[in-house]
C-alpha cells in the first residue's frame, strides 16, 4: 500500500492520537481530529471515528473479565438521540459553517478537558454527558470531553476502560445515523483503511509507555496543541466565509 507525504502524517497523527487515548482514556478525537481536518476534511467525522472505535475494540477484548458495562448504560443510551441530532447539524451545514462549529466545539472541548470540577457520577449525569456526547462526537468525532469531565476523579484504568465501552457500543449509533443522513460517503472507507495501522502502532506503544511515563505529563501539550489546531479550523471557516 503507497502512501503520499500527507497520508503518512495522517498516519502518524493517529498514531500519536491513539497512543494517548489507549493511555490515558481520551484524547484521540481531541488530539488528532483537528490536525486531520486540516490536513483533509474527509478525515472528520467518519474516519476518525471509526478508527476511535478501533481502539475501543483492542481496550474492551484486552480487558474484558472485569469491565462495568451496566454503570455506562444511561450514556450510551442517550448516545443515540444525541447522535442524531449531531448527524442532522452535520448535514444541514456549509463547509464553512462546519468549521466553525467544528473549531468551536474543539475550544469548549479544550476548555471541558481543563476543567476541575466535582461531579458526581450518577446516572442521571452520564445521561446529559452520553447526549452531548453523541450530539458533539457526530458533528465534530470529538465526542469524548462530556464523558471524561465525570470520570476525571476516577483511577486512571477505570476512566481508560469505562470510556472504552462507552464508545464501543456508542460509536457504531454515530456512524449508523451518518449513513442514515448523509450516505456512507461520510466514511470515507479508503482512508481508514490506510491509516488502520496507526491504531495498532499506537496501542502497541501505549502499553509500552504504561509503566514508564506519568499519566498526567502530556496532558498540557495535548490540550495547548488541540485548541492550536482548533484555531487554525476556525480561520480556515472565518477566511471561506468571507471569501463566500
Amino acid at each position: 500500500m503507497l502512501y503520499s507525504a500527507s497520508e503518512l502524517l495522517a498516519l502518524l497523527i493517529v498514531t500519536g492520537g491513539i497512543l494517548v487515548q489507549a493511555w490515558v482514556g481520551i484524547g484521540f478525537g481531541l488530539l488528532a481530529a483537528p490536525l486531520l481536518y486540516l490536513l483533509d476534511p474527509a478525515y472528520v467525522p467518519g474516519p476518525v471515528l471509526m478508527l476511535g472505535w478501533g481502539l475501543s475494540m483492542l481496550v474492551v477484548l484486552k480487558q474484558r473479565h472485569r469491565l462495568n458495562w451496566r454503570r455506562v448504560c444511561p450514556a450510551i443510551l442517550a448516545r443515540l438521540p444525541g447522535s442524531w441530532c449531531g448527524a442532522l447539524l452535520l448535514v444541514s451545514l456549509a463547509t464553512w459553517q462546519l468549521s466553525l462549529l467544528f473549531g468551536c466545539a474543539l475550544l469548549l472541548a479544550v476548555w471541558l478537558s481543563g476543567r476541575r470540577v466535582d461531579l458526581a457520577l450518577t446516572p442521571s449525569a452520564l445521561t446529559v454527558a452520553g447526549f452531548c456526547s453523541g450530539v458533539l462526537g457526530t458533528a465534530t468525532s470529538v465526542g469524548g470531553p462530556p464523558m471524561a469531565l465525570l470520570y476525571q476523579h476516577q483511577p486512571r484504568l477505570t476512566t481508560r476502560d469505562e470510556l472504552a465501552v462507552f464508545f464501543l457500543a456508542g460509536t457504531p449509533l454515530s456512524l449508523l445515523m451518518l449513513v442514515l443522513e448523509g450516505g456512507t460517503g461520510l466514511l470515507a472507507l479508503p482512508l481508514v483503511l490506510k491509516l488502520l495501522p496507526g491504531v495498532a502502532l499506537g496501542f502497541w506503544l501505549s502499553r509500552w509507555l504504561e509503566l514508564r511515563v506519568h499519566k498526567d505529563s502530556a496532558r498540557p501539550a495535548i490540550l495547548l496543541i488541540s485548541a492550536l489546531s482548533a484555531l487554525g479550523v476556525l480561520w480556515q471557516g472565518i477566511k471561506a466565509g468571507l471569501l463566500g
